[in-house]
């Protein structure tokens, strides 16, 4: 190993100027820095959200649901960009005290009920409409199991390779080897498993399928830290073919681009939703 050895302080200190990507929004305090109230728009459904592999887990299952026919699933989607510090506004800390996305209002309930934590968003929506959820017992319990499996292992992902590999302002070894090791683990389980089933859930399409493809769909796809290659994502030949299928639903495609603000063009991206129309002219793919 050639990283230099850190020795822990006995107590430690917040550095600020500790650098990375996502420096200026990372603390160790809870609790909102700015007075903001948030928009409200006409719909049942108030989403919140940045379209990152978290974000846009509730918005496919939201695009579903209208497509399904749901029509108190209509929904806006306000933006909350994270990089200027919307999530720390006095209205996102009021409804989602831990200042993540997405966090979703339910207006249809009285009072008005927030939820936040896409797996919570997920489950809440698949069992208000009895849709995307197994009935069947034993189905409902995998269902559940992979929807939180995604929850757990997620982060390892993001929040460790994908920190280490692509944002920290330091690359060391040890580190990246470490969660490399781990998200080729986690690869692995899911090809595994997807060898004898079409989905999550055998043949059934599920909210566990939409829990799991924006993370791990956008890695095999080259589609977040440029680390394709170098965690050879191509040879999980049934991963690929799950990704490849479920990128293909028409709802994907539009939720994939919700509060979405980067992107080759801008007919790739839309910022804010607020009726399928929003969606004529776009680019999906």
């Amino acid at each position: 190993m050639s990283d230099t050895t850190y020795v822990p302080p006995k107590i430690w200190q917040w550095d600020s100027e500790s650098g990375g990507k996502f420096a200026n929004i990372n603390r160790p305090v809870s609790g909102s820095t700015h007075e903001k109230e948030l928009p409200v728009g006409e719909h049942p459904l108030q989403l919140y959200s940045l379209g990152t592999p978290n974000g846009v887990k509730a918005s496919i299952l939201l695009e579903e649901l209208v497509e399904a026919g749901f029509k108190d699933a209509e929904y806006d989607a306000h933006l909350i960009n994270i990089l200027e510090g919307d999530q720390f506004s006095s209205g996102f800390v009021g409804i989602n005290p831990n200042s993540k996305i997405p966090a979703l209002v339910d207006q249809s309930m009285t009072p008005a009920q927030p939820i936040f934590e896409s797996g919570a968003i997920l489950l809440h929506l698949a069992e208000k409409f009895n849709a995307f959820i197994p009935s069947e017992p034993a189905a409902r319990a995998q269902c559940l199991s992979w929807l939180f499996w995604q929850v757990g292992s997620a982060p390892f992902l993001g929040g460790g390779f994908g920190h280490f590999y692509a944002y920290a302002p330091d690359k060391f070894e040890y580190p990246i080897n470490r969660f490399a090791m781990e998200v080729k683990r986690q690869l692995d389980v899911l090809d595994k498993h997807l060898a004898n089933n079409r989905y999550f859930c055998g043949n059934e399409y599920t909210i566990a399928d939409m829990a799991i493809w924006p993370w791990y769909g956008a890695l095999v796809n080259n589609d977040v830290y440029d680390a394709a290659e170098f965690l050879q994502t191509a040879e999980y030949k049934h991963l690929g073919r799950w990704v490849k299928e479920v990128g293909e639903r028409p709802a994907v495609k539009r939720g994939k681009i919700v509060n979405k603000t980067w992107a080759d063009n801008e007919n790739q991206q839309l910022p804010e939703r607020h009726s399928p129309s929003d969606f004529d002219g776009k680019d999906l793919g």
